[in-house]
């Protein structure tokens, strides 16, 4: 079988020339035609498009000049007049056109259209708007209050306006605690001092509000009494006047105490007591909520049907009121699991929108989760065929900033920070988004020592 070959036509005109070939007869050519288009060469013009469409006269550019190659007489043919006598005559303005524009040219520019937000009728049904912190004539003692939630669309689709921009609170430890290098070289002078740490990340690092952890009440740590660790919850509140969040060491047996105790020693402050879950006594966090005047954080992890069961339990058995539970459907970090840390989240709220009365409150964020991967705070990696992981100390901001910025993006309201790098880019990125300043990046130098 003889190898296959291409030749362009205008070859094959050249070929038969050389021999003397004047004219062909009973003689088909067959095989794949490659077209390429030089519509202003070829002379076809706006009227031969309009009649016959854009795709045709695209072909016809080919054959055109195959026509020209072999001597015919095509261009006097092609000229508006003839073609106009020819067939049926095009419209007028038409006509004018191809008077102005001899030859067929290809735009070079889209149209221009201008953006209109549109209202989207398809959400109904708003999340419920929780305010944190009271002030003096709130019967509490914080210089202004935060709300969040209300919202009636997914976050930055501009379906409906955003009421509440999303809020950062930075954790603060009643105890000193291992943390990454990155992190740890910001609180070095106040680790040991928790009212001092409250009062640095509000003053010098913007924080919203703080979350004060009672670590230290961990049977396996200090075990400290729970009455003994709401003193540092007094403390918290007399060196910072922002709302703030209360949590304790995750062990379920005694953090219904400790909850319960600092829940008291903060009455009418309207704290978020962070957390009830369905591990551990819940419905004791809850009434102490209830009594006290607080904000219920009600955890579950990574299920959509445990939340709704953790937010129903609330409301009928303790008692809490719709205006005083938030969710924390737990973060997967990013590496960690954030995609499905993200869908669980977007699904809630577009369950809330839906109408699900059982998700329609604001979500909460641990975005500091994303200091446990490995890459965030690693020199290296223990894999000695891996690329450099580059500088530590902009990669674990980095990890934590993508981690809370894309669960912004699901409908997060609430953000648990640690770096205060992290905080300012995420608090930077949504309210521009959101139209509230101009973006300005932050200047890495405040918060970043290169590693040498």
């Amino acid at each position: 079988m003889a190898e296959e070959k291409k030749i362009k036509l205008s070859d094959l005109n050249k070929t038969l020339a050389e021999y003397g070939v004047e004219a062909i007869e009973g003689v088909s050519i067959e095989g794949d035609i490659e077209i390429e288009i030089d519509t202003g060469a070829a002379g076809i013009g706006p009227l031969f498009a309009y009649y016959f469409g854009q795709e045709v006269a695209q072909i016809a550019v080919q054959l055109v000049k195959f026509a020209r190659s072999m001597g015919y007489p095509v261009d006097a043919l092609l000229q508006p007049a003839a073609v106009a006598h020819a067939i049926a005559p095009a419209p007028a303005e038409v006509v004018e056109a191809a008077a102005k524009v001899p030859e067929w040219k290809v735009a070079t520019s889209l149209v221009q259209a201008k953006f209109q937000v549109g209202i989207d009728e398809t959400w109904k049904y708003p999340i419920q708007e929780v305010t944190l912190g009271a002030t003096k004539a709130d019967g509490g003692s914080r210089g202004h209050t935060i709300k969040i939630g209300g919202e009636k669309a997914l976050p930055f689709f501009y379906d409906a306006p955003m009421p509440h921009r999303p809020v950062v609170t930075m954790d603060v430890f009643d105890m000193p605690i291992g943390m990454a290098k990155a992190v740890k070289m910001h609180y070095e002078d106040v680790i040991n001092d928790p009212g001092e740490w409250a009062k640095k990340a509000v003053t010098k690092f913007g924080a919203d509000l703080v979350t004060i952890h009672l670590i230290s009440t961990d049977p396996l740590l200090k075990d400290t009494p729970p009455r003994e660790a709401a003193k540092t919850v007094e403390e918290v509140l007399q060196a910072v006047d922002v709302p703030i969040c209360i949590g304790g060491s995750g062990n379920p047996d005694k953090d219904p105490e400790v909850l319960k105790a600092a829940a008291e020693v903060a009455q009418g402050e309207r704290a978020l007591i962070a957390s009830a879950n369905l591990n551990m006594d819940w419905e004791k966090i809850g009434r102490a909520c209830v009594d006290n005047g607080h904000v219920c954080l009600a955890w579950t992890q990574l299920e959509i049907n445990s939340q709704k069961e953790l937010n129903r339990k609330l409301m009928k058995v303790a008692g809490v009121p719709r205006e005083s539970i938030v969710m924390d459907p737990t973060t997967a970090a990013l590496a960690y699991g954030l995609d499905f840390a993200y869908t669980n989240m977007e699904r809630i709220r577009l369950g809330a929108l839906k109408g699900d009365e059982e998700l329609t409150f604001p979500m909460s964020s641990g975005t500091t989760n994303a200091w446990g991967v490995r890459e965030a705070w690693m020199v290296r990696s223990p894999n000695k065929e891996d690329s450099d992981w580059g500088d530590r100390m902009l990669r674990g901001p980095i990890w934590e900033i993508i981690t809370g910025f894309s669960l912004a993006m699901a409908g997060v309201d609430l953000f648990m920070m640690m770096h205060p790098l992290a905080v300012a880019y995420l608090q930077e990125i949504t309210q521009t988004l959101m139209g509230l300043i101009d973006a300005q990046t932050p200047d890495l130098t405040n918060w970043v020592k290169m590693e040498v």
